[in-house]
């Protein structure tokens, strides 16, 4: 396991909960200390999009888009048990189970922690989590469960095809049932900004290097240039957001365990649902991992680019969807154990 570990995620990715803790110090020194800094940064907005967060957002998201390949997708009808299982999960089941369950916790078991507005703030960056199945990390779980690399390919392809049309008609219809007012011109225009056009420019780019270079050296030499970009996209983001998020924080330190007991619930519910099932239908468990996998983690760069958009940096749907982050890598190296440890129930 160890030398699986240490050849499939990165330094940064490996210890990246150690990271988020610490731009949430620095974040909110930064917010108490020098104030000018989330002043000036709030001046740059333009329809509610923070210019500046959205800059670091496209620096995270644009390198997963490179990964992703599209041709592969012409393979999906060879094997669609394990695509069905995928998308059922990710897009019939996940949104859903998360709106419950987060909505449970919220507004039943922390009724007494929770102001009701507070609580639907978070609840939204639940649901924003939860219509966001993973399109990048879960390359990195697929290895470090021994699953096929190529078939994880088609999934991730095929998801991110369905975030296109999916993500923002489940967000309005969940936030719409939750009574959660949002623009949805905002939703929309969030959407073509951190989907539709990073999407598209990383189809682009990876078709021009690859035509030009050969698909070696965009594999192993193109793709290297972004290492670690996505993370410290994400880490820099971050300490924006909690030099805004300081004071609240600091008046509710226990609301980040509160928001991370229902997000840790549907991780595992997901994934064994996705992987229970996968199990049932005798697939491989080269295959039945990532489809665990891919469901039970979350394109949480997306859910903070959309909820920064929508409530803005200050708000606890931001706050919930950065906690995502804090719990996302500590609980799906447990998954990708508990995948290891039953690997044998597949053969």
């Amino acid at each position: 396991m160890s030398e699986e570990k240490n050849n499939g995620i990165g330094f940064f990715e490996r210890y990246l909960t150690l990271w988020v803790a610490i731009c949430i110090v620095l974040g909110i020194t930064i917010g108490k200390v020098l104030p000018v800094v989330p002043n000036t940064l709030s001046k740059f907005e333009y329809y509610n999009v923070s210019i500046p967060t959205a800059i670091l957002i496209w620096l995270m998201i644009f390198p997963m888009m490179l990964k992703i390949d599209f041709s592969s997708i012409v393979n999906a009808s060879k094997k669609p048990k394990g695509l069905i299982v995928t998308c059922v999960t990710n897009w019939l089941v996940k949104p859903f189970t998360m709106y419950l369950i987060a909505a449970f916790f919220f507004f039943v078991v922390f009724k007494s922690f929770i102001p009701e507005a507070l609580a639907k703030e978070y609840l939204a960056g639940a649901v924003l989590l939860g219509a966001a199945p993973c399109t990048a990390m879960v390359f990195v779980w697929s290895h470090l469960t021994k699953g096929d690399a190529s078939y994880t390919l088609i999934q991730v392809a095929v998801n991110d095809l369905i975030i296109l049309v999916a993500f923002a008609p489940i967000v309005a219809l969940l936030l719409g049932v939750g009574n959660i007012q949002i623009p949805f011109g905002t939703l929309i225009l969030s959407t073509i900004l951190f989907v539709v056009i990073p999407l598209v420019l990383g189809f682009i780019t990876r078709t021009v290097v690859v035509k030009n270079n050969g698909l070696d050296y965009f594999n192993n030499t193109f793709l290297k240039k972004f290492d670690n970009v996505t993370v410290i996209g994400l880490l820099l983001t971050l300490i924006i957001i909690f030099s805004f998020q300081g004071d609240k924080i600091l008046q509710n330190p226990l609301h980040i365990l509160l928001i991370a007991v229902p997000l840790i619930i549907q991780t595992f519910l997901i994934f064994g649902i996705a992987y229970g099932w996968a199990k049932l239908w005798k697939l491989p468990h080269s295959i039945a991992s990532p489809a665990g996998m891919i469901g039970a983690s979350n394109f949480f760069e997306l859910a903070v680019a959309v909820s920064i958009s929508l409530f803005g940096l200050q708000s606890g749907a931001t706050l919930a969807t950065v906690v995502g982050v804090l719990v996302e890598v500590p609980v799906m190296l447990i998954l990708v154990r508990i995948s290891n440890n039953t690997r044998k129930c597949f053969n």
